[in-house]
């Protein structure tokens, strides 16, 4: 199996772009807390409109290009995923249930097999 070298390349545009949705993130939760006073509407509004510059901002950057590419192809990923029907998710629901019934007896008998061994035969203590 190879080990591709991974390239990043980020361009003063790419690294303009992300620092210009940092600042307008901070100015959209500025703005929200310095506009308590003008209503709740300009308030909200200044957050939501500085919010989305700040994700147009993101978005159009090399990262958030490749988020989104990212995103596209796991969707595509989910779309082949053959899911169980109804009846195999039901049987396999009734072994996991099965399966920590048994295990909960085996531990309870092992445990209560190590207690009668250690407190009864070895140590002689008796309740």
């Amino acid at each position: 199996m190879s080990n591709p070298q991974v390239e990043t390349v980020t361009t003063g545009a790419d690294k303009a772009k992300l620092a210009g949705a940092v600042l307008l993130l901070v100015a959209a939760l500025v703005a929200f807390y310095l506009l308590s006073k003008q209503g709740a509407l300009v308030q909200w509004g200044a957050l939501i409109v500085l919010l989305l510059a700040a994700a147009g901002s993101f978005f159009t950057s090399e990262s958030g290009k490749s988020l989104i590419a990212y995103g596209q192809d796991s969707m595509r990923e989910v779309r082949k995923v053959v899911w169980p029907t109804r009846k195999e998710a039901m049987q396999m629901t009734g072994y996991v249930f099965a399966f920590v019934v048994v295990m909960a007896l085996f531990l309870w008998l092992t445990d209560k097999t190590l207690e009668w061994v250690l407190y009864d035969l070895i140590l002689g203590w008796r309740r």
